[in-house]
This record gives structure tokens, sequence and C-alpha cells, in this order.
């Protein structure tokens, strides 16, 4: 569902993405952790068709990237930005994208999301008015909203509160069981492993360690990420 062979992004002589490489089947997840700066929204921006890789090539659900429409069709992009609609309703922001994308009965389906999303008390009420953790839940209910086959998240805990954060935790596992790829960058490592049927850790534009689930000891983790990004292991 997803493929990268060496991804590299450069602005100017920076080099943000260096030789990234790693392949995801449906279902899969990649919780993908590193310091500010690593690299992460490059490497989704790219992964969204948003930038140009410099070099590598790569292809989302069976798009070549950077791709174009037919990638936007689908994937979900959720970034730091809401990008939501102030003076509109939680409900009209997602039942706009909904129509956007030709999503059949948007209204029945945006009431669903909302409800996934543990909004359906604030559907009517304008975004603008709504906390950042809620805005935050607005967002992630109008990008999946059109039931996407990958589904790419930076950051999506922040401003969630414990609430927020368990109802995105069981809409991510829900959208893992149907089949959704997830690239899920975060820097809540307890919670991109409950989700996380791959790791990757990333430093200076690069994944220093990539691994699958299976082989990874939660408890230890920290500690190995923690020598990775601090000492370079």
């Amino acid at each position: 569902m997803i493929t990268a062979q060496g991804l590299s992004r450069r602005f100017g002589g920076r080099t943000a993405v260096h030789d990234v490489t790693f392949s995801l089947a449906a279902g899969d997840v990649l919780a993908i952790f590193g310091p500010n700066g690593a690299g992460k929204t490059t490497l989704l921006r790219m992964l969204a068709g948003l930038l140009k890789p410099s070099e590598g090539t790569g292809s989302v659900a069976g798009v070549a990237l950077p791709g174009g429409a037919e990638l936007r069709a689908a994937i979900g992009y959720i970034s730091h930005a809401s990008m939501l609609y102030g003076a509109l309703s939680a409900r009209e922001n997602i039942e706009l994208a909904a129509k956007l994308f030709g999503v059949r009965d948007p209204r029945g389906i945006s009431t669903r999301a909302l409800e996934r999303m543990e909004l359906h008390d604030r559907a009517d009420t304008p975004v603008r008015l709504l906390s950042r953790g809620m805005q935050q839940r607005v967002s992630i209910a109008r990008a999946t909203v059109h039931d996407p086959l990958v589904v790419l998240l930076d950051e999506p805990f922040t401003g969630l509160d414990d609430s927020g954060s368990a109802a995105l935790g069981a809409h991510l596992a829900m959208l893992r069981a149907t089949g959704t790829t997830l690239v899920l960058v975060t820097h809540s490592i307890a919670e991109g492993l409950a989700l996380a049927t791959h790791a990757a850790i990333m430093r200076d534009g690069a994944l220093v360690r990539l691994e699958k689930g299976e082989a990874i000891d939660p408890a230890t983790y920290l500690t190995v990420y923690r020598e990775h990004v601090t000492h370079g292991a």
C-alpha cells in the first residue's frame, strides 16, 4: 500500500530527508518517533503528495509520488494545522469535505464521523469556538470521512485530553482493523506503540531504526529511543 525507495528531500543546501526506504501493506501501522527537526513532517508531506522528492521513488495506494488528484482521493492527511473553516460548524466542515470527495449521503456519513470522535454534542458549534483539542477531533473526522485507503497523521494526539485521546486511539484501531494503512508521527511512544505494526526512529532525516511491532519490547523502547536520539547508537 505504501512503498518508499531512497526517498530524499532537499531545501537548498539542507537535506531534510535522506534515503528513506520502507514498505507497508494494507492494515499496517508505522509509528515514527524522533526529535523535532528530524524530518518526520517532511516525509509525511512527500507521502501526501504535497512535496516532490528530490531523489528516490515511492507510491501510495498504487499512485506514484508525487501523485495528484488520484492520490488526494485515496488518502487522509492530518497535519499540525487544522485547516478548518472557523465560521462553519463542526458538522458543516465535515459535510463539506464529504461532498468534495463525492461521498454518498454526506449528512449521514458526517453524523457518524462526529459520533466516532465523540463530537455529537458539539456538532453545530462553529469550530472557532471549540478548544484546540476539539478542533483536532474535527480535523480527524474530516480527514477520514471518505474512508481513505491510507491515513497520514502528524502528531494527532497533540492538544487532546484523555477522552479525546481515547476516542482517537479507538478510531485508529478501527481503521487498522478494516485494512486502512496508517503512518503516524508522534512524540507519544506509548500511544504510538499501542497501534503500531511497525516502528521507526528518525534522526537527522534518516530512519536509524525500523522494526516490526512483534520485535518491540514496549517496556524498554523508550530507553532504545533515547540511545538512538541522544547518543546516536
